[in-house]
């Protein structure tokens, strides 16, 4: 066996100053302080740069995309179970008036190659009337079975959905979207990314990203001078993916929407007629 002098002598003064009493240690001198310069008048002292960390972590903006998609079930999974959606839940509506209506809705969609490939139906049932808005390469309403033309407000309302929602981040590469960040936010204590997205259509969306969990926590968007924001909470896991359960949605600072999901269900069939318009 090799016996290294050196190395038992290292060792041996390493016990000792850790089991030598603390008074023992405390007898010896003291090592000489080392005078600190004083700056002169004319040299201030350099300032800690308080963003240095944040600048460390600071992301590209297709690495923040990514991130996000990762958090909401990641690309291939969003391919593989989210190819199909049926979701149900219930909705208010402020009108113009100030009256709200309530209803009950069910959303269904079969996702294409990209966002143009999609279909989309959603139904909503009020009290007085019961009708569906549907995307099958236009957009169309039927009440009855019937086919009729959607108003315009009601046309943009369920494009909102399609063009300026979570589905438009999570699948910005298929959609041809670009991504840009923008300045980060602070409400409330709360630290948010934002991250513009630009489709081919140059439609922009302004997505607010908690910082601490990459959760889109609400977007912005402007349609005919008018601002739109739409809120998400009350986060959950649908089969491994990450939905948020309930949404607001404010015109010009003012609610006009509240939706609460009560089921959704991902990967089922969904029957290509319900798309068709007879």
């Amino acid at each position: 066996m090799h016996f290294s002098f050196k190395g038992f002598i290292f060792n041996l003064l390493l016990v000792l100053s850790v089991l030598l009493p603390a008074g023992v240690l405390a007898q010896q001198p003291p090592p000489a302080a080392t005078p600190v310069p004083t700056p002169s008048p004319q040299e201030k002292p350099a300032k800690p740069d308080k963003n240095a960390a944040a600048k460390q972590q600071q992301f590209t903006p297709e690495q923040l995309a990514e991130a996000v998609v990762i958090v909401y079930g990641g690309r291939a999974f969003q391919t593989q179970v989210g190819r199909t959606t049926l979701e149900h839940g219930n909705m208010s509506v402020t009108n113009a008036d100030g009256t709200v209506d309530n209803a009950k809705y069910e959303k269904r969609i079969i996702r294409g190659e990209n966002i143009e490939k999609d279909k989309w139906r959603i139904d909503q049932k009020f009290p007085s009337v019961e009708f569906a808005l549907v995307y099958n390469s236009k957009i169309f309403g039927l009440l009855n079975d019937s086919v009729f033309t959607p108003r315009a407000d009601a046309v943009s309302s369920f494009e909102s959905q399609m063009y300026h929602g979570l589905d438009a981040l999570l699948r910005f590469k298929e959609n041809g979207s670009k991504v840009e960040l923008g300045e980060k936010q602070k409400n409330l204590g709360v630290e948010y990314y934002t991250l513009d997205l630009i489709d081919k259509n140059e439609r922009k969306t302004r997505y607010l990203i908690s910082i601490k969990l990459l959760r889109v926590m609400s977007l912005e968007y402007t349609e005919n001078s008018v601002k739109y924001v739409r809120k998400f909470s009350d986060y959950r896991y649908a089969q491994g993916l990450l939905v948020p359960y309930k949404t607001w949605l404010f015109a010009n600072d003012k609610q006009v929407e509240e939706s609460l999901i009560s089921t959704v269900t991902y990967g089922q069939k969904v029957e290509e007629s319900y798309f068709a318009e007879s």
